[in-house]
Parts: structure tokens; sequence; C-alpha cells
């Protein structure tokens, strides 16, 4: 009889502890796919930025050998990410292209100029930044004009700044959700193991000696949940971009790796000082008042 006892209490210890470990991993499941969003908004934001183009017109007096070292120059600029130079014959074909005929045999001459389309790097993709470039090209005397689109990069920028400050909106108020949601379901673990707690400290151990393998199992289950949300995580992410393709100019493993580490410590974090003020309270508590 006494150990059919033990052994459903093995079993029941064994259930809390299972749906324990799920509870947390959905959560952190939750808290993942935040992140993820995250960084693929942020990726998007930087693609958008450094997909804006600034283009330089070149002197129609200045040799071909005039613009390459130029280009050159600016591709040692650090705000720039590339540079391609367009010469009056692939300007002509690339209109020609858009067009369906060629303008030239009804205008008798090739009025097009040489160009450099200059991409920036996103932190200085805004209007302030492109300016003081601006100004700097402006000054150089195989530069005839600089052409971009203010009101574009102004709609980018305050398009992504709005959209941020949502998303990290929603990104605070999910995190609380997560925090509570698995501090109650530790709470709730621990609380079948209230009288096992108070036995241990009635026939004298210290509260260290009870709370620290509580603590230490509870940041294992931690580690547990973040692996199961992790993996989880890396199948969603690997048939999002089979579905998607385009997906793939916005992956960065770096970054997926440290939404990982991050989940990871949240939840070691989470589970461990949750358990410890759980147990902490039912040490504090008198033995009446662990019926109520």
């Amino acid at each position: 009889m006494e150990e059919f006892e033990v052994s459903e209490a093995s079993t029941k210890t064994k259930t809390v502890y299972i749906s324990t470990i799920f509870s947390i991993a959905l959560v952190l499941l939750m808290l993942g796919m935040l992140g993820l969003i995250l960084v693929h908004a942020k990726n998007l934001s930087n693609y958008v930025k450094e997909n804006i183009v600034l283009n330089i017109i070149v002197d129609e007096a200045a040799n071909e050998t005039d613009i390459l070292a130029f280009q050159k120059e600016l591709n040692a600029n650090p705000a720039v990410k590339q540079t391609q130079y367009i010469n009056k014959e692939v300007a002509q074909h690339n209109l020609t292209k858009d067009l369906g005929e060629d303008f030239v045999n009804f205008l008798g001459y090739n009025p097009l100029l040489s160009s450099i389309d200059v991409y920036l790097h996103a932190d200085y993709a805004n209007t302030q930044g492109i300016e003081n470039l601006k100004k700097n090209l402006q000054s150089k005397a195989l530069v005839k004009e600089v052409i971009y689109q203010s009101s574009l990069i102004d709609m980018v920028n305050k398009n992504i700044r709005t959209i941020g400050l949502i998303v990290l909106g929603f990104a605070i108020i999910l995190l609380v959700i997560a925090v509570a949601l698995i501090n109650n379901t530790i709470r709730l673990a621990i609380f079948s193991q209230r009288f096992l707690i108070k036995s241990m400290q009635l026939v004298g151990a210290t509260k260290n000696f009870i709370r620290n393998p509580f603590v230490l199992v509870a940041a294992l289950h931690g580690v547990i949940a973040a692996f199961i949300a992790i993996i989880i995580l890396m199948g969603l992410l690997y048939y999002a971009q089979k579905e998607v393709p385009e997906l793939i100019i916005l992956r960065n493993f770096t970054e997926f790796t440290l939404v990982f580490i991050a989940l990871l410590i949240i939840g070691v974090l989470i589970t461990g000082l949750s358990t410890y003020f759980a147990v902490t309270r039912y040490l504090r508590l008198k033995i009446y008042d662990l019926y109520r």
C-alpha cells in the first residue's frame, strides 16, 4: 500500500513537472516569435533604407578615368555601402528596354549623361545624412547634379519609427504577460509541494537547503522549455523561408542566435526567481496556513 502511494505521488510529481515545462515552453515560444518578428522588422527596415538610390549625374566633359577614380573615392566613404557606374551606353540600353523602342534613332543622338548610383548604409539613409553627403558631392568638379527622393526618405523613416514604437510597446506588454504566466505556473507547481517543504523545515532543514534544489530543478526546467521553444522556432523559420523564399534576404544567423540565447536566459531567470520567491513564501507560512 505504501509503495503504491509513493508510486502515485511520484507519477503526480512527474506530471506536474512535464506540464510545467510545456507551459513554460509555450510562453517562451510566444516570446521567441516576437523576438524573430523584431529581428525581421529591423532587417526589413535596413533593407529598405539601403535600397534608396542617390543618383549622381556626371558632367559630360568628365573622362571615364576620372569618373572611375571618383567612384573609388565614393566606395571609401563610410556612409556608402556600394556604388554602380552607369555610362551613357548602359543608360541608353536601359531606357530603350523600358520604353520598348530605340529613342536614339528618333532623336538622332544620345541625350543621356553618365551617372553613379549610390546606396548608403542604413544608419546614414536619413535626410540629414544624405544632405550632408549631397553638399560634399556637389563641391566636386565632375558632379553635375545629385538627385534623390527626399519625400520618400522622410516617409520611410517616419513609418519605420511609428512601426518600431508600436512593436516595442507590444513587446513590453507581451513580456510582462509572459513573466506573469510563467510565475503563476511555477507557483502552482510549488503549491503541490508545500507540505514537503514544510515537513523538511520542521525536521530542522535550513531554508537554503530546502530552497536550492527547487531553484536548480526549476532552472533546469527553464533550460528544457527554452530548447523546446527554440526547436519549434527553428522549424517555423525553415517552413516560412521555404514558403516565402524572399525572406532569405532578411536572414541573419547572428541575430537569430542572440534571440535563442535570450530565450534561454529568460527561461532560466524567470523560472529560477519565481521558484525562489514561491518556496520562500511557503517557508514563511504557518502550518495551518498551508490548508487555506
